[in-house]
């Protein structure tokens, strides 16, 4: 995971507590159960222990993922923000200029997008044609099932407050 990861100094101080709960509390619990289940005896058929040693490995590597995270975390300072033009963390207004449809779009950071609730990509083909542009200004994008055309409505940096 090479690629830079934007994020506000909040989310940054989040990731990092819930690393700090995941390896102090969470961990010695599973470890807790795992001597337990060890203690009934033959390793072979019992499912407890295996069951735990899953799910030790499974939020380990969740502990890694998210200290990746931050290792290649670059902090975005909302004040330093042009607030009228698309940058990351935007969250953006457009109109689809040949359905008439509106929607809206947050520009985020790998790992942090979710498609269902509008969060996507910066380094999208949308969040990339939108990146740099001002309110009224009007982008072709080309998708897979050929071109989409917006024009932005409105930028709103609301997620960084």
């Amino acid at each position: 995971m090479s690629d830079m990861v934007p994020m506000t100094r909040v989310k940054y101080n989040a990731i990092k507590e819930e690393i700090d709960h995941l390896e102090n509390v969470v961990m010695p619990e599973i470890a807790e159960k795992i001597a337990e289940a060890r203690a009934e005896g033959d390793l072979k058929e019992n499912a407890e222990y295996h069951g735990q040693r899953e799910r030790q490995g499974l939020m380990q590597a969740r502990i890694n993922d998210k200290k990746a995270k931050l290792a290649n975390a670059f902090i975005i300072d909302p004040a330093k923000l042009p607030k009228d033009e698309v940058g990351l963390l935007a969250t953006v207004k457009v109109k689809d200029l040949d359905f008439g449809d509106e929607e809206e779009f947050t520009l985020v950071g790998l790992g942090d997008e979710d498609y269902d609730s509008g969060k996507i990509l910066s380094n999208s083909p949308i969040g990339s044609a939108l990146l740099g542009k001002k309110v009224g200004t009007k982008v072709e994008i080309a998708v897979p099932k050929g071109k989409i055309r917006f024009q932005i409505l409105a930028i709103d940096y609301r997620e960084l407050e």
